[in-house]
């Protein structure tokens, strides 16, 4: 299990075309990917279970608890990321609810676009 930020510090002030905002990267595949916007309400859980492929979970908004096998529960809140590589058992839980965009595909790669929740920049 692995983790990542993507908070509007990690991100990049865009300019161009007279822009005014901050795009903080993500992902970027070629091969087919399946994203989906997932709502956990309070007490909410996704249940222990084994990754049927990489799976990026990006907490937009609320927070929660993540653990990956036997593992102590790990908090988790919005803007950060957990990535879970094929085959991971793992399991979500949140008492005040959350929601999250959840991208899975096997060409994932997140370290290559988001730093690390640990890195400071």
């Amino acid at each position: 299990m692995e983790f990542y930020r993507f908070d509007q510090d990690s991100g990049k002030q865009i300019t161009k075309f007279d822009s005014n905002f901050v795009m903080s990267r993500i992902i970027q595949t070629s091969g087919n990917a399946h994203i989906g916007c997932m709502h956990l309400p309070v007490n909410g859980v996704v249940g222990y279970h084994q990754a049927v492929s990489p799976q990026l979970m990006l907490i937009m908004t609320g927070a929660g608890q993540v653990r990956s096998g036997n593992d102590d529960f790990i908090e988790i809140k919005a803007g950060e990321a957990v990535f879970w590589e094929n085959g991971e058992w793992h399991e979500t839980v949140s008492e005040t609810g959350l929601t999250a965009i959840v991208i899975e595909s096997e060409e994932l790669n997140p370290s290559a676009y988001m730093p690390s929740k640990q890195s400071n920049l």
